[in-house]
């Protein structure tokens, strides 16, 4: 059972089409950790641009997975690119994100057997 994630939004979207929710967990488990590093990155070297980029990318995915937490700390990232804060100011959000990330990847590779 699904603790870290959830996948109501994916099935009501599908209508239940098992093989649109395995493309799903699919892309989300391979795309999701690249799009994180390269938002880290941008965080890391204060690259705005890149960070709102791919926490906007993101974003859509952390939603439909049912990861509220993650969800509003993403948008908490998005708002401190705008704001142009410092590092400091994020990074504990950004290890949080990445903490749920992880563990929601692991939870689907085994529900999922990827």
């Amino acid at each position: 059972m699904a603790i870290n994630y959830n996948l109501s939004k994916v099935h009501s979207l599908s209508d239940n089409d098992t093989d649109f929710v395995l493309e799903i967990v699919r892309l989300f488990v391979t795309e999701i950790p690249k799009d994180f590093k390269q938002m880290e990155l941008g965080i890391k070297e204060k690259d705005y641009k890149q960070a709102y980029a791919f926490a906007h990318k993101i974003k859509p995915s952390l939603d439909l997975l049912g990861m509220l937490i993650s969800f509003d700390e993403i948008l908490q990232v998005e708002a401190w690119t705008k704001s142009k804060g410092k590092r400091k100011e994020i990074e504990a959000t950004c290890e949080s994100v990445k903490k749920q990330l992880e563990k929601a990847i692991k939870e689907i590779k085994k529900d999922f057997a990827i």
